[in-house]
């Protein structure tokens, strides 16, 4: 007819050259290829961009009245992803594209693509709908019509984890993860007795049960005592004790950092300190600086002339005053309120590098090789001197209970005083380095730590009940400042050579928690807020750095208020 004329005309004229063999057989091809081939039944077709052909209201056939619609496409016998419909070959492949079939299903496309037999249908055109029928249920894959680039991205790029969001999702998985391990233990005999930290992390597999030959041993467990009335094992039930808490998590990056110009780096000085009243104290050269953690307003405090600097800081426990050490001796008491000096008080030969406050008792150390007990409300300069160290004092540190004071010194001893004694209680001994980290346990009575120079690189526990020792702990670098949470039994240490870094602590069992990194210098100086969340590290690159490290403070009841009625009850 003229359409089937019209429709090979356009046919030669797509095909670009003279000579093209077959008009007739091509057009045959389409009308088996897009009616009931490789794609099946009518529908949309798609180019190689993704994009559906359009349809020609103008190219019909017989099987017209059979609901069946010719298409026009713009590359004649070729599908979307360059298979021909004949017996051609196929086209050579472009560097770096991903196949979208493997060899043997690409075979099988040619194969179902050539003519079909004479004995299948008297017409030339055959049978689309029988034909169709059987190639759709051969090559079902092909109805799916896809870009190169996203069956690349679909080979190459690995499985999406689904990962909780909410919080429901998160304790469904964590049930998972549990019932998971009950199972290998009770019916494969494992012993696992903890939960992992993260049910994501540790998400259960797609098999419960894995066989592997001489994995497991024998299937029998611990032996079950007669009279257990638990249907588990024993690990089992240490698995189902109680929910862990997943771990806390510490930012390693600072949330704060104040540019500090003219901080010293000298190992024997004490130059930061954080007030009751949230202000931190820290002295640059010969001045001293305000910096309230509530306001950010900044305070210079004093100014020391003729040649002096500030050695050491020290706030009151209570209050708004803070003690000065110079590096000729002199001791200041300053109103941080007023900015006034309220007097100063002589006694040092040297630098006063270390001083601690037990209420109105000021304690300084110095250079001298002598520790000064001051009483603030009289006019005596000091009141006890303390001569059994020999070399510079530059830790000091008073007990919880005030009973003890605990004097670290340049001659690697940590020796403990008291208020009133003129002679040490007890010397430790066992530091081969400098001893300026000192902290007292707020958990444990009597529990004291210390830390020693480059040349010890432990943190020490002592007993001073018993003055025995506990413990040791090899941290591979200087220890510079140790400090206890006033929230839980962990400790936070600043260390020296050679790493820089500042590590938090797990008590008694001393497993890192978390390592931060930062400072280029030495962590020289620590600072607590008061309460007990956030620590500020100071160090010779002459920079603050602000954490949050530690949790807050659990509110504890006293049930012998007089306030609680129902501890007066009988």
């Amino acid at each position: 007819s003229k359409m089937d004329q019209h429709y090979l005309a356009r046919l030669q004229a797509a095909a670009g050259r003279e000579g093209d063999p077959g008009p007739m057989d091509r057009g045959r091809e389409l009308q088996r290829g897009f009616g009931s081939g490789l794609l099946g039944s009518p529908g949309p077709v798609f180019s190689s961009l993704g994009a559906p052909l359009s349809v020609s209201p103008h190219v019909t056939t017989s099987t017209e009245a059979a609901g069946e619609t010719r298409m026009d496409t713009d590359q004649p016998g070729r599908h979307d992803d360059g298979l021909p419909l004949g017996n051609s070959t196929l086209p050579p492949r472009a560097f770096g594209q991903s196949l979208l079939l493997s060899s043997p299903d690409r075979r099988r496309a040619r194969e179902a693509a050539s003519p079909a037999p004479a004995s299948h249908s008297s017409s030339p055109l055959g049978s689309p709908l029988r034909v169709g029928r059987g190639l759709q249920d051969r090559y079902s894959d092909r109805l799916m019509p896809m870009r190169a680039a996203a069956t690349e991205n679909m080979v190459d790029e690995p499985a999406q984890v689904r990962t909780p969001s909410s919080q429901q999702e998160l304790r469904d998985e964590a049930g998972k993860v549990t019932y998971t391990m009950l199972l290998r233990n009770e019916v494969l005999g494992s012993s696992a007795t903890d939960v992992p930290a993260t049910a994501a992390a540790a998400a259960a597999p797609d098999k419960v049960f894995h066989y592997r030959e001489g994995a497991y041993g024998s299937v029998a467990s611990e032996p079950q005592s007669a009279f257990a009335l638990s249907p588990v094992g024993s690990t089992s039930q240490q698995l189902l004790q109680s929910p862990r808490k997943s771990p806390r998590k510490i930012s390693k990056v600072p949330f704060k950092v104040l540019d500090a110009p003219d901080l010293q780096d000298d190992f024997y000085l004490n130059l930061v300190d954080w007030s009751s009243l949230n202000v931190l104290a820290v002295g640059l050269g010969a001045c001293v600086y305000l910096w309230s953690a509530c306001t950010s307003q900044v305070t210079k405090l004093c100014d020391l002339h003729h040649g002096d600097c500030v050695t050491s800081v020290r706030w009151m426990q209570r209050g708004s005053h803070i003690a000065v050490g110079s590096s000729n001796g002199t001791v200041m008491l300053w109103d941080a309120q007023a900015c006034r000096r309220v007097r100063s008080m002589e006694g040092h030969h040297s630098r006063c590098s270390s001083m601690a406050w037990n209420a109105s008792l000021l304690s300084t150390g110095s250079r001298d090789r002598t520790i000064l007990h001051r009483d603030v409300r009289v006019p005596a300069p000091f009141i006890h001197r303390l001569t059994g160290h020999q070399q510079e004092v530059c830790g000091l540190q008073w007990s919880p209970d005030d009973q003890y004071l605990a004097a670290g010194d340049n001659d690697n001893k940590l020796v403990l005083w008291t208020a009133t004694s003129t002679e040490p209680v007890h010397r430790f001994t066992d530091h081969i380095a400098a001893v300026k980290a000192i902290a007292w346990s707020p958990h444990q009575h009597g529990l004291l730590a210390s830390g020693g120079g480059t040349a010890d690189q432990c943190i020490r526990f002592w007993n001073t009940v018993t003055f025995q020792p506990l413990q040791v702990v090899d941290t591979q670098s200087q220890v510079c400042n140790i400090a206890w949470s006033k929230s839980a039994n962990e400790l936070v240490s600043t260390h020296g050579y050679s790493q820089n870094q500042v590590i938090v602590w797990k008590y008694p069992s001393m497993a890192q928690i978390a390592t931060l990194t930062g400072h280029s210098m030495r962590v020289l100086y620590l600072a607590m807020s008061p309460d007990g969340q956030t620590i500020v590290t100071g160090a010779g690159d002459e920079t603050l750095r602000f954490w949050n490290v530690f949790g807050k403070a659990q509110a504890t009841r006293d049930p012998r208020s007089v306030l609680n009625m129902a501890a007066q009850l009988r």
